[in-house]
């Protein structure tokens, strides 16, 4: 679009512009702080600007680009981290009282990696505690609030980054997804959210959950936005027990239009009853927007889907309460109370109880490797419902509805993404659910740009 303006701009078009020289990395990270500072007051997506080391960051990459030295598309270009990446000199609070005050001595390697690529942290999300709920309504720093409506939820819990890159705060932000949290948002806010192959993307530096669901990932505009900050980001980290050694190609590559052929299932179970009439009907059309691009599209029934959510919790919940076994002993009382809630629910699991979650798991992983022998991709709604209320959110029934489609796919470690593909008729956003075989992360990106330039939902903006 010709006349968008510069916050809303995608990474590459921004970078032509710096490379070009018709703007400076100095004054594009000034303008996105100033515009930052001005409108974060009512969505609260930021816990912590980092003005001064951003300012300081910008500076040199103005420099190297002078002397010739580009580090390639996300050089110079203001991004943000959800407030569970470690970085050095700056506030880590993982959303929590506890660590309130914590600074790391040591950046995360994705901090790492997108600092080397010469991005520009200008700050760090808000999130739900310890990324531990669905709805990013946080008793220590407030809730952060969807831009598109401001009594609705972002969802969670990466849902500070979803508000900063949908009001236009920057041009990226990592999250991090154990059962949604980066897709689950993304669908809310309307941007395009990527959770990546389980070990394709290292967590080493980054606040744990769930040692074998946990993903990080990429909150973005669009999709090509997304590739660009993966390509900076995956590769093997021993730092990083699950890494894994596998090598992709430049993600890039995966948006030639080339998606003739493709066979996609379309998930019969997440297109019954129980999902709003509206999110059911944008994504039948995206199907039928998929098949008029020469994909092959039908619909696949596995009921074995139904075993999911117990899957999830029966791991997460274990998981979760080992990790912070330490600061439920010394700190109980400063968590908040949903949080503390889950985590007591996983102090009294049983072993056995584990060990079923992770017995269906398995069977999970079977029957989906054998669906994935019939089709390429599979599509189904992000989330079942649109963005409620910050009241109508409360309490486990909400959580359950928002996690509903996404947990799943944590499970089985698949490569998962979020894209926009429609609205509501009160102007809420809807999210379009592609999911792929392990380590095939270019397929989906491949199905989703092709489907972006199809719909142009992405070129939907807040009115902030």
């Amino acid at each position: 679009m010709p006349d968008e303006p510069l916050h809303y701009l995608t990474i590459r078009e921004v970078g032509e512009k710096l490379r070009r020289r018709e703007l400076s990395p100095v004054e594009l990270t000034g303008a996105i702080l100033d515009r930052a500072e001005r409108l974060d007051g009512p969505l609260n997506a930021f816990i912590t600007l980092t003005r001064e080391q951003a300012l300081a960051r910008a500076r040199a990459a103005e420099r190297s680009l002078l002397e010739g030295k580009d580090l390639g598309p996300l050089h110079g270009i203001p991004i943000s981290l959800k407030d569970l990446y470690q970085t050095v000199g700056v506030k880590t609070t993982g959303g929590s009282k506890i660590l309130a005050d914590w600074v790391p001595e040591s950046d995360a390697t994705v901090t790492r990696k997108l600092e080397l690529a010469g991005a520009i942290v200008v700050g760090k999300n808000n999130l739900h505690e310890f990324a531990f709920g669905a709805t990013n309504e946080n008793p220590h720093y407030g809730p952060a609030r969807n831009p598109w409506n401001r009594e609705r939820i972002t969802g969670g819990s990466s849902g500070g980054s979803a508000a900063a890159v949908a009001a236009g705060l920057g041009y990226a932000s990592m999250g991090s997804d154990t059962g949604g949290s980066i897709r689950l948002p993304a669908a809310l806010c309307g941007l395009v959210g990527v959770k990546p192959t389980y070990g394709l993307v290292s967590r080493a530096g980054v606040l744990p959950l769930s040692w074998s669901l946990d993903h990080c990932g990429p909150l973005t505009r669009t999709v090509e936005d997304a590739a660009i900050v993966l390509n900076a980001i995956v590769g093997h980290d021993h730092a990083d027990p699950a890494s894994a050694s596998r090598v992709l190609p430049d993600l890039t590559t995966a948006l030639d239009g080339r998606v003739q052929g493709i066979r996609v299932g379309l998930l019969r179970e997440y297109l019954g009853t129980h999902v709003n009439s509206e999110v059911a009907s944008a994504v039948r059309t995206a199907a039928d927007d998929l098949e008029r691009l020469g994909m092959r599209v039908e619909e696949v029934a596995v009921p074995e889907v139904a075993y999911g959510d117990g899957a999830s919790i029966g791991i997460l919940y274990g998981e979760a309460a080992a990790i912070h076994e330490r600061w439920l002993k010394t700190h109980r009382d400063q968590y908040g109370a949903d949080v503390l809630e889950r985590l007591s629910q996983g102090e009294r699991m049983t072993a056995t109880q584990y060990l079923k979650a992770q017995r269906a798991r398995r069977v999970l992983v079977d029957r989906f490797r054998a669906l994935f022998e019939q089709i390429d991709v599979l599509v189904s709604p992000t989330v079942p419902i649109l963005a409620p209320t910050i009241p109508e959110s409360r309490g486990n029934a909400a959580r359950a509805q928002l996690l509903g489609f996404t947990r799943l796919f944590n499970v089985l470690g698949l490569p998962t993404l979020s894209v926009p593909c429609g609205f509501s008729t009160g102007g809420l956003s809807i999210g379009l659910q592609v999911a792929g075989r392990p380590f095939e992360d270019l397929t989906i990106l491949r199905v989703a740009h092709a489907y972006e330039r199809q719909a142009g939902w992405h070129s939907h903006r807040p009115a902030v």
